[in-house]
């Protein structure tokens, strides 16, 4: 078919939508109109994009469809009732159906990084093999302590947040090929228990967990939330299930920006708390409890929040009218 044909056969019928979406009021048989029509004209936006790819055209329909779709499904709701739904249904309910996956991550990184950590304790020769006295009694009894005090707090925990968004990211992005996300884990998992294998093994345990605690426990919990939502977008194109895996896929991706998105209030939070709280004055016993208080938190949250969204229906993927349309299948 000629695409001077197709438009012919079907200019009426968009011409007539065009007219309907400008309306501010429509008569019940003008709404049922508009909704055949937009649903006609997004197959003809489909039809246009795979036999007759002017650019012309293709933009004037989507222009036109995207006005049929807010006429249909309404304008959006202010944004601050976008931002409190975002807050109480959408994001905690993204994080509470992942669960499974960010636990499971979470008891293999921890694994790793405990069972590295106190076995390189325990085996000095190691421990020599990874630096000579004076690096690792450097490392040890200075490095380590000043890298909470070498800045001042507020670029610091600005400087914390940027590279615990990067390294929350990668475990997000590369999750979706599955190992590359593994592999994030791995190196972070193994990082962490070479450290703390020196820390322990030197008779700085004490000094070890009182500085990485207060904030690396809700750090770490947004780490594996992270890794966890990755690995399950990248299962959805694995085993789709009975949906198609593109559209498998989609939906993961959908919710898995829901919980980028809400992390990065998570990880402001440990920011603060690394920059303000674990290089204070404060007691350690103090330091670790607001850490254990900023988690259990965040856990209330998700489950209280995250449990009665669900119930709801809330998946945290868009709402219809947001998340796009699929083509009409004969």
């Amino acid at each position: 078919m000629d695409v001077d044909v197709f438009v012919a056969a079907h200019l009426g019928e968009w011409q007539r939508l065009e007219q309907l979406v400008r309306r501010r009021r429509l008569s019940g048989a003008e709404a049922d109109e508009m909704v055949g029509l937009y649903q006609r004209a997004a197959t003809h936006l489909s039809v246009v994009r795979t036999r007759f790819p002017d650019p012309a055209l293709v933009g004037w329909l989507s222009s036109l469809v995207a006005r049929g779709r807010s006429a249909v499904v309404g304008a959006p709701a202010p944004s601050w009732r976008a931002v409190a739904r975002f807050a109480t249904e959408a994001f905690p309910v993204a994080v509470y159906g992942a669960w499974r996956w960010w636990a499971g991550t979470a008891a293999g990184f921890l694994t790793v990084s405990l069972g590295m950590m106190f076995y390189l304790a325990r085996h000095p020769e190691l421990q020599a093999k990874l630096g000579t006295p004076a690096e690792i009694q450097q490392l040890v009894g200075h490095d380590f302590a000043d890298y909470y005090s070498a800045n001042p707090a507020q670029s610091f925990a600005a400087q914390v947040w940027i590279n615990n968004a990067q390294v929350a990211a990668g475990t997000l992005i590369l999750g979706i090929t599955v190992l590359g996300g593994l592999w994030v884990l791995l190196t972070n998992a193994a990082n962490v228990g070479v450290l703390g294998g020196l820390m322990i093994g030197t008779g700085h345990a004490g000094l070890f967990f009182g500085l990485i605690s207060p904030h690396g426990i809700l750090e770490l919990t947004a780490v594996f939330v992270a890794a966890g939502a990755g690995l399950k977008l990248g299962w959805a194109w694995i085993d789709p299930g009975p949906l198609p895996r593109t559209q498998s896929l989609a939906n993961a991706g959908r919710v898995a920006i829901t919980i980028a998105v809400g992390l990065v209030g998570v990880l402001a939070v440990s920011g603060v708390i690394e920059a303000f709280v674990t290089p204070s004055g404060l007691p350690t016993w103090a330091r670790i409890g607001i850490g254990v208080v900023a988690e259990a938190a965040f856990l209330s949250y998700v489950i209280i929040f995250g449990r009665r969204a669900g119930r709801a229906g809330v998946t945290g993927d868009l709402e219809p009218g947001l998340a796009g349309d699929a083509v009409p299948v004969a």
